[in-house]
């Protein structure tokens, strides 16, 4: 079969034998998968993954149990143990034995075929179309959050980023009852939240020749109120401090950024200003799916390029293009 691997040096398509099925695994054909920021990351040397990249997805069950055959399935993406005190305690997310698709000792979905545990699929409800689907992944996690931090209406949130996640998050937020404020650097994306009700604060990079154009990928810097929730999802190591310094005294700042790089921060301004740091990535799929099934949040318009897998390097590359919104490679 094809697939996308990463061989620490080098994305491209090779050929691979497909996955088989073992004790309490199925395999998916898939229809759909995604790219995302962390999948750019891993070629940047995060996690340290070597295989086949991409772990957002959605396909047809073709080996397995016979109930799961034929149906159109997501998966989510935490291999656990299903054994130990933390999976015991529900938190199989962070079953320290765990392999993560796409990400940790796991082969993932930019593939014609992947290997998921029975445990992990959810059958997706004829009203999502494939498209929509490949966003379970990234919208549960959008949606975590509200698992985490107590989100009450009113809440003034400052949403950092408006790549894939941000924009997603930003919704999640609102619907949730949140004044949001998205702030970022792409007035094309921010008009994708303004056109349903969503305050945005457009703040361009510098010119050439201007005073912070070094900086490159320096993200935005908040010049209004400081909120009592702010979400870091820039996708840079950058991002943290901008984020800290809008925090409110005895904020929230929760951290959405899986980054190859290191962040420089000065931890007395947390310790001072009492803020509290969440860390917070995968989430459960029923809420991302329920939102999907009832349209309270549009991922349609995040979809800016489609390609099919044997052109799966080019995905790579346009998802990484700044600007960029989510590529989907098809089969």
């Amino acid at each position: 079969m094809r697939a996308l691997v990463w061989d620490g040096t080098t994305a491209r398509v090779v050929d691979r034998a497909p996955p088989s099925t073992t004790a309490g695994m199925a395999v998916v054909e898939v229809r759909c998968a995604g790219i995302c920021n962390t999948d750019l990351e891993i070629t940047k040397g995060y996690a340290g993954f070597r295989g086949t990249l991409g772990h957002e997805f959605v396909g047809d069950v073709v080996e397995g149990p016979p109930v799961w055959l034929g149906r159109r399935v997501v998966g989510e993406i935490n291999f656990a143990c299903g054994g130990c005190s933390t999976c015991v305690r529900g938190l199989g997310r962070h079953c320290p034995a765990r392999t993560v698709m796409g990400i940790v000792g796991a082969d993932g979905a930019l593939a014609e075929r992947v290997a998921v545990p029975v445990a992990n699929l959810h059958a997706v409800d004829d009203r999502v179309g494939d498209e929509e689907a490949v966003f379970v992944e990234p919208l549960a996690a959008a949606y975590e959050i509200l698992e985490q931090v107590r989100v009450v209406p009113r809440t003034a949130a400052l949403v950092f980023g408006d790549g894939k996640l941000g924009l997603l998050v930003a919704q999640v937020l609102h619907q949730a009852g949140a004044r949001v404020v998205a702030v970022g650097r792409h007035e094309e994306k921010l008009a994708l939240l303004r056109a349903q009700g969503i305050a945005t604060e457009h703040i361009p990079r510098a010119a050439p020749g201007q005073a912070g154009a070094e900086a490159g990928p320096a993200q935005p810097a908040w010049t209004g109120e400081p909120a009592e929730l702010v979400v870091e999802a820039t996708g840079t190591a950058e991002g943290f401090a901008a984020a800290v310094r809008a925090t409110r005294p005895r904020g929230t700042l929760v951290l959405k950024s899986t980054v190859a790089g290191l962040s420089s921060v000065h931890l007395a301004e947390l310790v001072v200003q009492e803020i509290t740091v969440v860390g917070s990535r995968c989430g459960l799929f029923e809420p991302a799916l329920r939102a999907l099934e009832t349209r309270s949040v549009d991922v349609r318009p995040l979809v800016s390029a489609r390609v099919p897998l044997e052109r799966a390097e080019e995905a790579l590359r346009l998802a990484a293009a700044p600007g960029a919104l989510k590529v989907l490679v098809t089969r």
